[in-house]
């Protein structure tokens, strides 16, 4: 087949040409020199006589209605839910990808099945979804498609976020802002040699540098880090995240060490919930305000304490919300504290 007439197939918008057909990819940090006829690291670009496409555009591995808790974002319209949806294939290489069937699959534009922006908005709203959600793999792959989808989701009066493990662009960055994401949850991996051994051989910087900029660009963002045994969960580590975390995006941003499981290629067991609480304690002391723990349903470090009283503000079960006491001015009903929440609580009547 004519690759450039498959529906899912549209000229990148972020890349420079180079000598001999070759061409730099501009999409994420990785920034591949592909010649002509050749693919990116994350198989879903391809140069063809110059001119590099994404095969990706518009192409979805999967579409589901889901609570925004589950991503996690726990200060970013709580109890709402967001339509969610990838694509194929990633610009990492993790080997301990939970979603190792949509991350390690090459995009076919021969046997793909286009979805238009104008169709999941559309769904979205058909299903009472508040938000538009890219997640399960790297949603930075899909950032042509996000683009187009996020402008009229956003005129119509929904959110727009990306979970990510942060390695995009600047240039792809401010693209997204400009379209509309407001919301970026970043899977932060570990120190830089996590990103060197497990990651592909990646720079940590680069998503720190993402994190701060977001941010600085009115983005809402909150990080995860997955605390892997033997891998990134000695108190070095943590301390290095943390103390990371605090100068990079602040004290007021949340920060949730999540329970590692076995999965694809590794088979370290599953995370100490006792490692967890010890990080936990950590960032509290350390002065991070609402750190989590995360896949341990029913902890008590799932639930929102007031960093000034310490009351209960936000009672969770896994990903539901138990109990939401915080006030319509989004002030903790006991002390008047201010608690940073963007958007506003949405009740879905689960409970």
């Amino acid at each position: 087949m004519n690759i450039q007439k498959a529906e899912t197939v549209r000229e990148a918008l972020l890349y420079e040409k180079l000598g001999d057909n070759k061409v730099r990819c501009l999409l994420c940090e990785r920034r591949c020199v592909i010649p002509s006829g050749g693919k990116g690291y994350c198989k879903t670009r391809i140069n063809v006589e110059g001119r590099l496409y994404t095969l990706v555009y518009g192409d979805l591995s999967a579409l589901e209605s889901r609570p925004i808790e589950i991503k996690p974002f726990f200060h970013y319209w709580p109890g709402s839910t967001a339509l969610t949806f990838s694509t194929w294939s990633c610009n990492f290489g993790c080997v301990w990808c939970q979603n190792f069937h949509l991350s390690t699959v090459e995009p076919n534009p021969a046997s793909a099945s286009y979805s238009s922006p104008q169709k999941i908005v559309e769904l979205a709203l058909k299903f009472g979804d508040e938000g538009l959600c890219a997640s399960f793999q790297e949603p930075t792959l899909l950032t042509e498609w996000a683009i187009d989808l996020f402008k009229i989701g956003k005129a119509k009066g929904l959110y727009c976020c990306y979970v990510s493990n942060g390695y995009m662009t600047i240039e792809a960055l401010k693209l997204l802002r400009e379209a509309g994401l407001d919301g970026l949850k970043i899977d932060l991996k570990g120190d830089a040699e996590t990103y060197r051994r497990y990651c592909g051989g990646t720079d940590v910087e680069k998503v720190w540098r993402n994190a701060r900029q977001a941010k600085n660009m009115g983005i809402h963002v909150e990080i995860v880090n997955l605390v892997v045994t033997g891998v990134n969960d000695s108190q070095e580590c943590l301390e290095w995240i943390i103390e990371r975390h605090l100068k990079e995006v602040g004290p007021e941003t949340p920060l949730h060490f999540t329970r590692y499981f076995p999965a694809y290629k590794f088979s370290n067991p599953p995370t100490k919930i006792e490692t967890l609480e010890k990080a936990y304690e950590m960032a509290k002391k350390m002065g991070v305000l609402y750190p989590y723990v995360g896949n341990v349903a029913g902890h008590k470090y799932e639930n929102t304490y007031c960093p000034n009283c310490g009351a209960v503000l936000i009672k969770r079960f896994g990903w539901q919300i138990i109990d939401y006491r915080i006030t319509e001015d989004k002030k903790c009903p006991k002390c008047g504290f201010e608690i940073p929440i963007t958007g506003k609580y949405i009740k879905k009547g689960r409970f």
